[in-house]
C-alpha cells in the first residue's frame, strides 16, 4: 500500500526535513513574501536565495526584491516554454 498516493507514476521525493518546520523557521519578512508569491516556492529554495542576499550584505527589502526578480524570471521562462510547446493550428 502506498498510503494515499494511489497508483501514480510521479517520482516521490524524500525530504530530509519537515517542510512546515523549515517554513516556520524562516524570517518573518521571507514568510510574508512566500505567502504572497505567485509560484509555489519551497522553503529551502527561498532560504537559499535569502541567505545569498544576506551574505552579500543586502537588507531585507533588497533580499525580497531579489526573490521577486527570481520569480519574475521563472515566470518568463515558463511562459516561453509553454509558447514553444504548443502545436501550430492547421
Amino acid at each position: 500500500m502506498t498510503h494515499n498516493l494511489g497508483e501514480i507514476r510521479l517520482r516521490r521525493k524524500r525530504r530530509a526535513a519537515d517542510p512546515m518546520r523549515t517554513y516556520d523557521a524562516l524570517p518573518t519578512p521571507l514568510r510574508r513574501w512566500l505567502s504572497q508569491a505567485a509560484l509555489p516556492w519551497s522553503p529551502t529554495s527561498a532560504r537559499k536565495i535569502w541567505a545569498r542576499a544576506q551574505a552579500k550584505g543586502l537588507d531585507h527589502d533588497e533580499a525580497l526584491a531579489l526573490l521577486s526578480r527570481a520569480e519574475t524570471n521563472a515566470l518568463a521562462r515558463d511562459k516561453r516554454a509553454k509558447g514553444q510547446s504548443t502545436h501550430p493550428t492547421k
